[in-house]
């Protein structure tokens, strides 16, 4: 999937503002009560509304998640800088594999031998078997 960029950034947030009541007519101090709200200067917010904003630090956009009362990873995705599918990912990750699954993937053979010295490694790596 493709990633948002500037454009859908500024429509979020936009949307996101007015939604809350901030009003961003040219004089309506919506950018600027905003601003000092959330902490982030309204040269950035002003940026960011206007789609020039390419890149925006992360501590931005965590400042923007936590004025707008939204979890950060919606932020991330509206900035472009995760798809809704990472995000998933990273909130559902997929199963756990056993250790002779990781030595399929990893192309360890097959033989009896060699699948017990590596499923007896990556057992001793395992939480609350000594490793550090």
């Amino acid at each position: 999937m493709r990633r948002n960029g500037p454009t859908e950034l500024a429509a979020w947030l936009r949307n996101q503002l007015t939604q809350r009541g901030y009003d961003l007519s040219t004089r309506g101090g919506g950018q600027k009560a905003f601003a000092e709200r959330s902490g982030i200067s309204r040269s950035t917010i002003s940026r960011m509304l206007s789609g020039d904003a390419e890149s925006t630090d992360i501590r931005v956009l965590e400042k923007l998640a936590e004025a707008l009362g939204v979890p950060l990873p919606a932020v991330l995705v509206a900035a472009g800088v995760l798809t809704a599918e990472e995000v998933g990912g990273v909130q559902a990750p997929a199963a756990r594999m056993t250790p002779d699954q990781a030595a399929d993937a990893l192309g360890i053979p097959a033989d009896p031998q060699t699948r017990s010295i590596f499923a007896n490694f990556v057992n001793s790596l395992k939480p609350g078997n000594g490793a550090r």
